[in-house]
């Protein structure tokens, strides 16, 4: 598979180095975990994008390590909300443009505030999904943060 996707072209344009790197689907197992296994990479380094909604804000981004789980009072504190909740999975794909299991912090319909782990600043490179189940980008975190606008957050 070597499909150019949305978010790759818009890294194109922005002359942001990645590289795109193909995983086998299985649609049982669409966790971070089996992404890491399959890329024979540590979980640490490859990073979910969950989408959140805000009782004050809105949609929200978080991307984190695939060992780690979203805590949710946590989440809503450093994105300014009192009280948060994962995106209903039949919202994700109108809000964002992306399905579980390929959703990147990149291209999405339209900006959403985001927030990286500040683990992602340990790895020279980390994996994040390239818009489709399938591929992911690996890329230096801190180009990948600047692009989209997003804050650092320790949790």
């Amino acid at each position: 598979m070597d499909r150019k996707t949305n978010a790759a072209r818009l890294l194109d344009a922005a002359g942001i180095p990645y590289e795109l790197v193909p995983y086998e689907v299985d649609e049982a197992h669409l966790e971070a975990g089996h992404i890491a296994a399959q890329l024979g990479e540590d979980l640490d380094r490859v990073f979910k994008t969950l989408v959140l909604r805000g009782d004050r804000t809105g949609p929200f981004v978080c991307v984190m390590p695939g060992s780690l789980e979203v805590d949710l009072k946590a989440a809503a504190g450093i994105s300014g909300n009192k009280n948060c909740e994962m995106l209903h999975l039949k919202e994700l794909q109108p809000l964002t443009g992306y399905v579980r299991g390929g959703c990147s912090p990149v291209g999405m319909k339209k900006p959403f505030p985001t927030f990286v782990h500040e683990s992602a600043l340990l790895y020279e490179t980390i994996f994040v999904s390239a818009g489709v189940r399938g591929l992911q980008f690996r890329i230096a975190p801190q180009a990948l943060i600047d692009f989209i606008g997003a804050k650092i957050y320790p949790l």
